[in-house]
């Protein structure tokens, strides 16, 4: 490792300080969870209202279908192009103008008139998902790879947390509306307003409370020769496309985060339309999706780390690989619940081991290439709106029933697992991260001991 890259790795957080905002490490963390968590406010905000869109521009089974796809698809180039903007011009950037630029679709998707015309407003929309490749990129550059995988699914977590908690919360910002003498026609539009004005503020102060890395911004960096210039970045997503391991992961992300978008946009539907609930209560129930990921995607990343630290980069490989099986068997059984209170409980528990396996796939990601990090977390986060994709195409279908759909992408996920083994590391590659890694542990107990002495 060069002197450079040995200083970028010793200026790395050894530990996850929660409740502190003094360190760069730390307000990138939590500010890098917010906008995330934002971001999915704007992104599916409008899918617990979709029963009043359905009524307002008389929508067809299959023209949801599309405009379901509409939001992931576009996705998928997004995050692919984010990546490499990442390596380029840093996450401070590129985060700041994501925000601001998505959020004015987001505000004006209310102007739609039109199936046409609110599918193009999707479309535009689904460019803030990509939102989480700055997310996950931003917390690898900030935290040393003893917490990594932890740092990453605790802010990849807590953002997806907002697909549940956007449920739960646009039908009340839509009864807020109402109670200004509006009607439903005229409310779901002006509900859409609140998460674009909130993203727009949270893309400016994003630009002014973070940096892009411990030392400080990329540009400054590069000034300096700290960084290698920005021309260099021109190949890294050519080697990272290469690398059969990155697209392996690509489709295991598409295999848990692809679930979670699907589930995300039919889950207020499924309930409303198979329980014969109301708009409430059947978005309070697909809210309970997402909240999982208060937990379940820190979980995830976490025990990848433990068994990173005690079984070495293939340890979090085939921890991976368990939960993402788990995962199908629990998808295929929810399907299956005919009573509401048995598919609750199922679905809770497939929940918990989708968000396990997204925060176990980015516990490994960011020892797949060190110098492509953007564009491997790039092209690996396009595999869960990829995922996404694919599955919207069952829900299109007007022969291919909701729970139908759900085994058959329960029984996708099962073959998906297989993939792991595809994604192996070099005897030198598990050496150096296990050097890297006993250095960072010795790092964050130097740092702990005079704590404990003071105790004492």
């Amino acid at each position: 490792m060069s002197a450079s890259g040995t200083a970028f790795e010793d200026s790395k957080a050894k530990r996850i300080n929660l409740f502190s905002l003094k360190t760069p490490q730390m307000r990138a963390f939590h500010l890098t969870w917010f906008a995330f968590f934002l971001a999915f406010f704007g992104w599916f905000g409008i899918a617990p209202l979709m029963v009043l869109v359905r009524e307002d521009l008389l929508l067809t089974k299959a023209q949801i279908g599309n405009t379901i796809i509409a939001s992931v698809a576009i996705t998928i180039i997004a995050r692919l192009a984010i990546g490499w903007l990442c390596d380029r011009i840093g996450p401070r950037y590129a985060y700041s103008g994501l925000l601001v630029f998505g959020s004015i679709p987001v505000m004006c998707i209310g102007l739609a008139q039109s199936y046409e015309s609110f599918l193009l407003f999707r479309l535009a929309i689904g460019v803030i998902g990509a939102s989480f490749v700055i997310t996950q990129y931003h917390t690898s550059v900030m935290f040393s790879s003893n917490v990594v995988g932890t740092a990453n699914a605790t802010t990849a977590g807590w953002g997806n947390m907002g697909g549940g908690v956007t449920q739960m919360v646009m039908p009340l910002v839509l009864a807020g509306a109402l109670m200004f003498g509006v009607g439903e026609t005229f409310g779901w539009r002006l509900a859409m307003v609140v998460p674009g004005v909130a993203l727009f503020l949270v893309g400016i102060a994003y630009f002014f409370l973070t940096q892009d890395a411990p030392l400080g911004n990329y540009k400054d960096l590069r000034a300096k020769g700290l960084m290698p210039p920005a021309s260099q970045v021109r190949g890294t997503f050519l080697m990272a496309a290469k690398d059969y391991r990155v697209w392996a992961l690509f489709v295991i992300y598409g295999a848990c985060f692809g679930v979670e978008l699907t589930i995300n946009n039919i889950a207020a539907l499924y309930f409303y339309d198979r329980f014969d609930l109301d708009l409430k209560t059947a978005g309070l129930i697909a809210g309970l999706f997402g909240l999982m990921n208060l937990f379940a995607r820190t979980t995830g990343g976490m025990l990848g780390d433990k068994f990173g630290i005690k079984f070495g980069l293939k340890g979090r490989v085939m921890f991976l690989g368990v939960v993402l099986l788990i995962e199908g068997i629990a998808l295929m059984v929810f399907s299956q619940m005919a009573t509401l209170f048995l598919a609750v409980g199922a679905m809770i528990v497939f929940s918990l081991f989708v968000q396990m396996s997204e925060g176990a796939t980015f516990s490994v990601v960011p020892f797949i290439n060190r110098k492509a990090l953007g564009s491997v977390a790039g092209i690996v986060g396009a595999g869960g709106n990829a995922g996404a994709v694919a599955f919207g195409f069952l829900f299109r279908a007007e022969n291919i029933t909701y729970q139908d759909g759900l085994l058959f992408v329960g029984v996708a996920v099962l073959l998906a697992s297989a993939l792991v083994f595809l994604v192996r590391f070099s005897p030198e590659t598990e050496a150096e991260e296990r050097r890297t890694m006993e250095e960072a542990l010795a790092a964050r107990r130097a740092a702990a001991a005079p704590v404990a002495a003071a105790a004492d």
